[in-house]
């Protein structure tokens, strides 16, 4: 038999579930528009797979408004809560606990030096923590819990920094994304040859990266200062 797993729904005291592809249901469960028949193993609803038992037409109908269970395996399917797959949870956590990380050094700065922590130091620190990092939650809510418990290894600071920004006209084209990307643009001053001053706020932690992705752009023509 194919591979599978299950998505479970629970109302009030009912519970069902029905069987579904790893892979397809990931898929679908992240976003991506699929046909449902090319997820599901079938359109049965269990009240336990396992046992292969399954609910009452009753039940169908006031859980899902319902008693056909191709109708209630699709809504099971879109609000349901898909078990994953060791590989799967595995590989997600990998992957939640680098948007963390790159989060962490992003938004906050050693206080003793402004500066941000290295991603390998923040990564340390939650192996030293023990810090657990669930897979399907958003990465920057984590991200705020995660600091208060790593700040007893390594000092953690949120802060954000003011650039005074000045680009010469011929680069504006190309700086203006960055700008309105980095971080909140405080104040535009456009000047007569079509150069522009701006007052810049990003995180403290993007400092380096913002000026060194202005620089690029502009070949180095770019002025940047630290607001006091």
């Amino acid at each position: 038999m194919a591979e599978m797993t299950v998505v479970r729904y629970s109302f009030e005291s009912d519970k069902f579930e029905i069987l579904v592809k790893p892979d397809p249901a990931l898929e679908y469960k992240l976003g991506k528009k699929m046909d449902h028949s090319s997820v599901m193993i079938s359109d049965d609803v269990y009240t336990d797979s396992g046992k292969g038992t399954k609910p009452s037409s009753e039940k169908l109908l006031r859980a899902f408004g319902t008693n056909e269970p191709a109708e209630a395996a699709i809504i099971i399917l879109q609000k349901g809560e898909l078990n994953l797959t060791t590989a799967q949870r595995r590989k997600m956590t990998e992957e939640k606990r680098k948007q963390i990380i790159a989060f962490i050094a992003k938004t906050y700065v050693d206080p003793r030096t402004h500066l941000p922590h290295p991603p390998l130091r923040i990564e340390q620190a939650m192996k030293d923590g023990r810090v657990s990092v669930d897979p399907q939650k958003n990465a920057e809510q984590q991200a705020s819990e995660i600091v208060d418990k790593l700040r007893s290894i390594i000092p953690l600071k949120s802060e954000s920094v003011t650039l005074m920004v000045t680009v010469p006209a011929q680069y504006v084209s190309r700086a203006y994304g960055i700008l309105k990307s980095a971080g909140t643009l405080k104040n535009e001053n456009w000047q007569n040859d079509g150069s522009l001053k701006a007052i810049l706020e990003i995180p403290a932690g993007e400092r380096l990266t913002v000026i060194d992705r202005l620089g690029s752009a502009t070949r180095g023509s770019a002025g940047v200062e630290v607001a006091k």
